[in-house]
C-alpha cells in the first residue's frame, strides 16, 4: 500500500511525472533475428510455423495478396508512427525464384505512399487503399514496377492510424469489398463531377465495381479485419470485440425508412467479446509503467484494456475464415483472429444451424499460435495458393496509437523502431508438402472454369476474378454446364455468380438453381433471381421457397421478396403470402423480423391482415407478437387513413386469435395515438375507436394491477409499467406515483421514472420534480433524461432549480455543458448561469482528496451495496447490472489505483466505444447515449440501465459526439471516501 500511496502522493503534492526520469525503467528489448524467430513461437499440435519472408525483403507488412501467377504483393506501412511520414510507405512484389517455399526476390512495385493498408490484384494491376484514397496501379512494361496510377475513390478518414480503411475482399457479387473502419469519411468517385456530393460511410463498409469504380454502401464497419466464408457470410473484428457476424445487406434495410433495424454486427463469441487470451510473452516495460502512471494520476489517459494490461482481447485484428485445402478437413471454415498487443493468434469454430452462428474457442487455456517475442505483431492473415494460412507479422517494438503514450514515456521510446523489419509466416500441417506456384495468367477460359471445382478457395476466387475481368462470352456455355452437372456445390455457386458478372445468366438457369440440393446454392440463386422478377414464374419459384427446410434460405426469401420494382402487380400477393408464411414459422427470430419488415415497405397492412387470417386458422404462434407490433407501429407512422382503418377493424373481437397477437397489434397502433393530428388521434376524438379503446383500456387496467402488485416478479412489473404508456397520463398517474417510493425495488422505481418521462403531459414532469428529494442518485440521473430532452422541458428543469425544488448540485457538469450547447438561446443561457454559479472541482484535486481512501479498510458486503446503488446502471459484476461500460471485474488485476482513477476521472482518455453522443430530432427532442449502432435507416443510442433509443434517420436533425465518456464525472457526490474504499474492496474481491 505504501507504493500506491506514494504514487497518488505525487498527484496530491501537485508533482508532474516529468519530475522523474524513467529511463532506467524502460530498457529497450532487442528484436529477434529472422533466423531465430520461429523458435519463439508455440504452435498447436498438428501444425508447424514456417518463415516465408522477412526483412530486408519486406518492412512493416500489413496486408498481402497473390496475383494469378503466385507472385506476392505486400503492403508495407512503414509510416506507422507519431505522424504520417509522407512517401515512406510502399508496395513490394515478392517472388520465390528457386521454389523452396521462401521468397528470395523483392521489387518495389510502388513507393511514395502515405498509409497503405489494403491491396488487391485485378486485370493486370493492383488496387491500393492508401487513405484518403483508393488507387489503381499498373505495370505496363513488365519490369515489376507500377508506371500508371489512377485515382479511383477519395475521401476516406485519416484521423486514426489504427482505424484506417482496410481489407479488400473479392465477393460473390463480383465486387471488391472494403472495410472502412472507424475513421469513416465522405467518399466520392474520382470520375464523378467535382461538384457531386460525397457519400458518408460512417458506420458502413462499401463495395466497388472494379471496372468502373462505382461504389455502394454495405453493412459492417469494423476496425481492422473482414472476411467471407465459402458461402458469402461476412465476419469482422473490432478492437476487443474479436469476432462478429454481419447479419444483413445494407441495401435491404435501406428500403424501409420506418425500419429501426438493430446493428448488422452480431457479437457471436460464446466467451464474450473481450474473451480471455493466453499470451506467452511478457508485458512490455513501457506498458507497465504507463499503467502505473495513469492509475496514480501522474499522467492522463485510460488504463489500458479497462484496467487490465493483458489476458484478454485488447486489439483484435484480421479475422479470417480458413478456406484452404492443405489443413485437415476438420479445420475447414474455422475463424482465425490475431491480437497484435498479445503477440498471438486465436482460433474459433463456427457452429449453429440458425441465421446467427456461435463462435467457440478451440484451444483450452492456450492459443493456436503465440510468441514469446513482444515484437511479434500478427495483424492480418491470408488464405494462400498453397492451401495454407499465412500470417502477416508487422513486427515492431511498439504497436500503439501514438497519442496514447505519455510524453514522459514516449521520449524514451522509438516509435519508428521496427519499420525496417517484418515477417510473413506459413501455418501448415506437420505433413505439409510444398506445391509449385500457380500459373493462371495464361490459363484458358476452359481451364479457369474447371478450377471452380478446386478445393482451395484461392483457386476458385482467382478463377472467378479472371473470368469476370476477361468478359469472355465463350465461358458462358461452360459455366452453364457446371451449374447443371457439377457434383461440387461450390463450383455450381461460383459458376452462377460468374455468369451474373458476364450478364449471361438467364431465367431458366435461375429456376434450375432455385431447386439445387445445397441450401447455400439456393440462397444465392434467390439473390440472383431478383434481376428476373419481371417474370412471374421466377417470383413464384422464390415464393415457394418460403417452405424451404433451411432457415438461411427462408431468410433470403424474406429479404428478396421486398424487391418489388420490376415485379408484376399480379404476383405481389404471392410474394406477400410468402412473407406471411415465413412470419408464421420464423417470426420468433429477431433477424427474420428485420427481413420481413424490410420487405413490407408499402404493404405492412396487407401482411398484418394475412397474419391475422393465419392466426384465426391457428397458424400463428405468440412468437409473432413482436413482428405484429412493429408492423402496426409502421402503419401508424405512415399514417395512411385507409390502412389505419383496416388495422383498427382487425381489433374486432375474434375468439380464435391468440390474445398476445391482438395485444401486440393494439400496442403498435397506440404509438399513433400519441401524435396530435394523426389519423388514429382523429378517429379516437370522433369516437371511432371503440374496439381499440376497449382493448387498450383493458390492457392498461391489467398492466396497472400487475405494476402495483408487490407479489408479481420484478420483470413482470417492469413490463407492466412500460405497458402503462398506452394509456392517458390522467388514467395511470395514480398507479405510477406510488412506484417512486423508496421502499420499492430500485428497478421498479427506475421503470416508473422512465415511463413518466415518456408522457408529454406537463403534469408528468411535475410528478418527477415532486419526487426528486426521495430519489436515489442513479434515479435522479435517469430522471434528468426526460427533463432535458426538449427545450421546453429544460426550462421547466431550470425553473425547478431556481425554486429550490431540485438542487443545482444534482446536475452534472457534463449535463450542463450539453444544455449549454443547445440552439435554444434561453436553454443555453440558463445552463451557462448554472455552470458559472457551480464551478467545478478539478479531477486531479478530487483524486488527491480521495487518495487516502486506499489506506482505509474496505468491506466487501458494503461495497456490493455501493456497486448496486452507484455503478450497476452501467456496469455488470456477479451477474448484476447492465453491460454498458467495461467490465469492472477485469480491473482487479491492475490494483485499487486503477479503479479509483477510472471511477473519479472517466474523461482522462475516452475509448471511442464509450463516447457520449447527442442526437437532436426534427421535433426538438434531444437524445443522448453511446452510439450503439448505425444502419441505413436508423441510429441506436444506449444509456444507463441498458435503455436504448432508436431514432430513424429521417427524424434526425443533428448527430454529434460530445467528446466525453458515457460515465459522468462527479461520483464523489454519491460515494464518500469510506464508501469508495468499500467499492474497491468489493471489485478486488470479485472472482
Amino acid at each position: 500500500m505504501i507504493q500506491r500511496l506514494t504514487s497518488l502522493g505525487l498527484l496530491a503534492l501537485g508533482l508532474s511525472a516529468n519530475a522523474t526520469d524513467f529511463a532506467t525503467e524502460l530498457p529497450r528489448i532487442p528484436p529477434t533475428e529472422p533466423a531465430d524467430a520461429v523458435a519463439t513461437f508455440t504452435v498447436a499440435p498438428g501444425f508447424r510455423l514456417e518463415l516465408v519472408a522477412s526483412e530486408p525483403l519486406i518492412e512493416s507488412p500489413v496486408a498481402c495478396e497473390w496475383d494469378e501467377n503466385g507472385r506476392l504483393y505486400v503492403c508495407e506501412m512503414r509510416g506507422y508512427s507519431e505522424q504520417r511520414d509522407d512517401g515512406l510507405s510502399r508496395i513490394s512484389l515478392l517472388e520465390d525464384t528457386d521454389g523452396d517455399g521462401r521468397y528470395d526476390r523483392s521489387t518495389v512495385f510502388a513507393d511514395g505512399l502515405l498509409w497503405p493498408t489494403a491491396i488487391f490484384p485485378y486485370d493486370g494491376g493492383l488496387f491500393v487503399a492508401d487513405a484518403p484514397d483508393v488507387f489503381f496501379l499498373r505495370d505496363t512494361d513488365g519490369d515489376g514496377k507500377a508506371d500508371e496510377k489512377t485515382l479511383v475513390l477519395t475521401g476516406f478518414g485519416t484521423s486514426n492510424v489504427q482505424g484506417l480503411v482496410n481489407c479488400f475482399r473479392w465477393g460473390l457479387d463480383n465486387r471488391l469489398h472494403l472495410a472502412t473502419s472507424s475513421c469513416g469519411g465522405e467518399i466520392r468517385r474520382a470520375a464523378d463531377p467535382t461538384d457531386s456530393p460525397p457519400v458518408s460511410i460512417r458506420g458502413r463498409d462499401l463495395a466497388i465495381d472494379p471496372r468502373t469504380g462505382a461504389f455502394t454502401l454495405t453493412s459492417g464497419a469494423s476496425q481492422h479485419g473482414m472476411s467471407f466464408d465459402d458461402w458469402g457470410r461476412k465476419f469482422v473484428s473490432h478492437n476487443s470485440n474479436h469476432i462478429q457476424q454481419v447479419m444483413y445487406e445494407e441495401r435491404y434495410v435501406a428500403r424501409n425508412p420506418f425500419l429501426a433495424a438493430p446493428s448488422p454486427r452480431a457479437m457471436i463469441a460464446a466467451d464474450g467479446p473481450q474473451a480471455e487470451v493466453y499470451r506467452t510473452s511478457p508485458v512490455e516495460p513501457w506498458r507497465v509503467l504507463r499503467t502505473r502512471l495513469r492509475v496514480s494520476g501522474a499522467v492522463r489517459g485510460a488504463v489500458e484494456g479497462g484496467g487490465r494490461a493483458a489476458g484478454y482481447f485488447t486489439g483484435a485484428t484480421g479475422v479470417t475464415i480458413y478456406r484452404g485445402d492443405a489443413w485437415p478437413a476438420q479445420w475447414q471454415g474455422i475463424a482465425v483472429v490475431g491480437d497484435a498487443g498479445g503477440n498471438l493468434v486465436h482460433r474459433k469454430r463456427l457452429e449453429g444451424a440458425g441465421i446467427e452462428l456461435v463462435a467457440r474457442r478451440i484451444d483450452r487455456e492456450s492459443e493456436f499460435v503465440s510468441s514469446r517475442d513482444t515484437w511479434s505483431r500478427p495483424v492480418q492473415f491470408a488464405n494462400a495458393p498453397d492451401g495454407t494460412l499465412h500470417v502477416i507479422d508487422t513486427y515492431r517494438e511498439v504497436i500503439e496509437h501514438p497519442h496514447s503514450i505519455p510524453p514522459e514515456i514516449k521520449q524514451h521510446l522509438d516509435l519508428t523502431s521496427g519499420r525496417d523489419r517484418g515477417r510473413i509466416y506459413r501455418i501448415a500441417p506437420e505433413d505439409f508438402r510444398l506445391r509449385p506456384a500457380p500459373q493462371l495468367g495464361a490459363a484458358t477460359t476452359a481451364e479457369l472454369v474447371g478450377l471452380l471445382e478446386h478445393p482451395n478457395a484461392w483457386h476458385r476466387e482467382t478463377a472467378s476474378r479472371l473470368l469476370f475481368a476477361r468478359q469472355d462470352a465463350a465461358a458462358a456455355p461452360l459455366l452453364r454446364r457446371v451449374v447443371a452437372e457439377s457434383s461440387v456445390p461450390l463450383a455450381r455457386l461460383h459458376s452462377l455468380c460468374v455468369l451474373d458478372g458476364l450478364d449471361a445468366l438467364d431465367a431458366a438457369l435461375v429456376r434450375h438453381a432455385l431447386r439445387d440440393p445445397t441450401p447455400g446454392v439456393r440462397r444465392h440463386a434467390i439473390r440472383l433471381a431478383e434481376a428476373f422478377f419481371a417474370e412471374p414464374e421466377i417470383v413464384g419459384a422464390v415464393a415457394a421457397l418460403a417452405d424451404d427446410p433451411d432457415v438461411d434460405v427462408r431468410y433470403q426469401v424474406a429479404f428478396s421478396l421486398g424487391e418489388r420494382a420490376a415485379m408484376p402487380a399480379a404476383v405481389v400477393p404471392l410474394a406477400r403470402a410468402a412473407l406471411v408464411k415465413i412470419s408464421g414459422r420464423d417470426a420468433g427470430d429477431r433477424w427474420m423480423r428485420v427481413a420481413i419488415q424490410s420487405s413490407a415497405v408499402d404493404d405492412a397492412t396487407d401482411v398484418l391482415t394475412g397474419l391475422f387470417a393465419a392466426a384465426a386458422a391457428g397458424g400463428l404462434t405468440p412468437e409473432a407478437a413482436p413482428l405484429v407490433e412493429v408492423l402496426a407501429a409502421q402503419v401508424a407512422a405512415q399514417d395512411r387513413e385507409g390502412d389505419v382503418r383496416r388495422l383498427v377493424a382487425l381489433l374486432e373481437p375474434g375468439e380464435d386469435i391468440e390474445a398476445g397477437v391482438v395485444i401486440a397489434l393494439a400496442r403498435g397502433l397506440a404509438v399513433g395515438l400519441a401524435r396530435s393530428g394523426s389519423t388514429l388521434a382523429r378517429l379516437r376524438d370522433a369516437g371511432s375507436l371503440a374496439g381499440l379503446d376497449g382493448i387498450v383500456a383493458d390492457l392498461v387496467a391489467r398492466a396497472a394491477r400487475t405494476a402495483a402488485d408487490p407479489q408479481a416478479s420484478t420483470a413482470a412489473r417492469m413490463a407492466a409499467i412500460d405497458g402503462l404508456g398506452m394509456g392517458r397520463f390522467s388514467a395511470v398517474r395514480a398507479t405510477l406515483e406510488p412506484l417512486l417510493d423508496s421502499r420499492e425495488p430500485v428497478a421498479i422505481q427506475a421503470a416508473a421514472v422512465a415511463r413518466l418521462g415518456g408522457f408529454s403531459d406537463p403534469e408528468a414532469l411535475e410528478v418527477l420534480i415532486d419526487a426528486w428529494p426521495s430519489l436515489a442518485p442513479r434515479l435522479k440521473e435517469a430522471a434528468l433524461e426526460p427533463l432535458a430532452t426538449r427545450p421546453d422541458r429544460a426550462l421547466v428543469l431550470f425553473a425547478a432549480i431556481e425554486a429550490g425544488r431540485i438542487p443545482a448540485a444534482d446536475i452534472s457538469e457534463g449535463r450542463l455543458k450539453l444544455l449549454e450547447a443547445s440552439k435554444h438561446p434561453d436553454v443555453a443561457a440558463g445552463a451557462t448561469r448554472l455552470l458559472a454559479r457551480a464551478g467545478s472541482a478539478h479531477r486531479q484535486d478530487v483524486l488527491a482528496i480521495y487518495a487516502g481512501c486506499l489506506s482505509l479498510d474496505g468491506d466487501v458486503d458494503r461495497g456490493r451495496l455501493v456497486f448496486r446503488a452507484a455503478c450497476a446502471s452501467c456496469h455488470r459484476v456477479e451477474g448484476l447490472g447492465h453491460e454498458l461500460g467495461p467490465n469492472l471485474a477485469a480491473m482487479k488485476s491492475r490494483g485499487p489505483e486503477s479503479i479509483l482513477v477510472n471511477v473519479l476521472d472517466p474523461n482522462r482518455e475516452v475509448n471511442p466505444l464509450y463516447m457520449n453522443y447527442v442526437c437532436v430530432t426534427g421535433d426538438g427532442r434531444t437524445v443522448t447515449g453511446m452510439l450503439a449502432s448505425e444502419t441505413a435507416t436508423s441510429v441506436t443510442l444506449r444509456r444507463a440501465e441498458g435503455a436504448e433509443d432508436m431514432v430513424l434517420r429521417a427524424d434526425i436533425e443533428e448527430l454529434r459526439s460530445l467528446g466525453q465518456s458515457m460515465m459522468p464525472e462527479g461520483l464523489e457526490k454519491q460515494v464518500d471516501p469510506q464508501a469508495m474504499a468499500d467499492l474497491i474492496a468489493y471489485l478486488m474481491w470479485v472472482p
